[in-house]
């Protein structure tokens, strides 16, 4: 027997004896060991610094507005728009002004003044980081950690950038809107994998391998698909991402966690809007985890360079959505062992013919993190599903009516 939790009820493996499961444990090791040398690259904490957040949810729980307490910053996104709803303006930007870390991580708050709680609260994030640069207490390791912390608040402060989320805690968390997202008839969101950071967020140097560059370039490219479609792409880095190889990249505990909040975000996104995800690498075991109990606005769910979806069949998902999968002949994500086994590995393979996915072209993706980039047929087939543009889609060759 072995079980996927996330999912809810056990099932059942044609394991047959202790051997079997040794040598596909062992498996699993080996290949998570060379990916260590391979592909994921580990990334430290900052180690145990206080948690701006968590003080700022401790204020906002003992706050008043209009004489009134304020509702738990856990509620439901609906319970949340309510509340700002019943709001006057200045009501609103005086919580935004007073809780930015609280305000700006709401879902169900009106995303422009999310937008303006954001602003605020990377704007002290920022003063935080630059004291610590000249902090003699600190290493030199430490203090050009910190710079390079304050160099990345500057530039999500920089120009007329949405940012949605935003949490300085730890190795940070954050997410940024492409578009109108009040206005948008279709939502993509972009959901990455392991190593995602607020200092991984977003590169100049190969820049369509991180949220920011995945995000505009998904963006760009469904507007060329149907010029005339009101849509938005969210980079969604706001979650915890395993960091580097090891147990939390091979087990679906932050998936788990991550799909509570991918849920929530969904929920409470403005509008009627249809929603498609695209999942990449870990972000797809985050995606698998969700879909059982998205909301019905979600259409499509897209996966790359998947280590699996925590599922054996795409119908133990449980959506109503378009599940579709892609991955590169050159992504080393291939030579993981697609399986479970006391909870160790993702599942079944998103992209063979048992899981039941519809396939899709990965052509000129180069490898693992090419996915993104312009130009490529992988990223014309995530536009034309973001879009709505679904003719324009070109399935995997081994699979020519994925779209049907």
């Amino acid at each position: 027997m072995t079980s996927f939790p996330e999912l809810g009820s056990p099932s059942s493996l044609p394991w047959t004896n202790a051997a079997t499961v040794w040598r596909a444990l062992l498996a699993l090791a080996v290949v998570f060991v060379m990916l260590a040398t391979t592909g994921w690259t580990a990334v430290h904490d900052r180690g145990a610094d206080a948690d701006p957040r968590q003080a700022a949810l401790s204020a906002w729980q003992h706050g008043r507005s209009g004489g009134r307490p304020l509702p738990s910053p856990y509620a439901g996104p609906g319970t949340l728009a309510r509340f700002f709803a019943a709001l006057s303006p200045g009501e609103r930007l005086r919580l935004a002004d007073r809780y930015p870390l609280v305000v700006g991580n709401l879902n169900g708050a009106p995303v422009d003044l999310r937008y303006r709680a954001n602003r605020t609260a990377l704007t002290r994030a920022r003063a935080v980081e630059e004291r610590r640069t000249h902090d003699g207490g600190l290493t030199p390791a430490g203090r050009y950690e910190a710079g390079r912390r304050m160099h990345r608040f500057d530039s999500l402060l920089s120009g007329d950038r949405q940012i949605l989320a935003f949490d300085p805690g730890g190795a940070g968390r954050v997410a940024e809107v492409f578009g109108d997202l009040d206005r948008a008839d279709r939502v993509s969101v972009v959901v990455p994998g392991v190593d995602t950071n607020v200092l991984t967020f977003e590169k100049s140097g190969r820049p369509y391998t991180a949220p920011v560059g995945m995000a505009d370039s998904l963006y760009a490219a469904e507007r060329t698909a149907r010029p005339g479609a009101r849509t938005a792409v969210i980079a969604w880095a706001d979650y915890t991402t395993p960091a580097g190889v090891g147990m939390d990249a091979a087990t679906g505990k932050l998936a788990a966690e991550g799909a509570l909040r991918l849920r929530s975000l969904v929920r409470g996104l403005p509008g009627g809007s249809s929603v498609a995800l695209f999942c990449h690498s870990y972000g797809s075991v985050v995606c698998g985890v969700a879909a059982r109990d998205l909301d019905a606005r979600v259409t499509d769910i897209a996966v790359a360079g998947s280590p699996g979806m925590r599922a054996r069949h795409v119908s133990e998902l449980h959506t109503s959505a378009r599940v579709w999968a892609m991955r590169d002949s050159d992504d080393w994500i291939q030579d993981v062992p697609h399986l479970e086994v006391g909870g160790l590995g993702h599942g079944a393979d998103p992209v063979s013919a048992g899981f039941g996915a519809r396939l899709l072209s990965a052509a000129g993706a180069e490898g693992h993190t090419g996915y993104f980039e312009p130009g490529t047929t992988s990223l014309a087939n995530f536009a034309g599903i973001g879009a709505g543009a679904l003719g324009g889609i070109r399935c995997a060759t081994s699979a020519p009516d994925c779209t049907g």
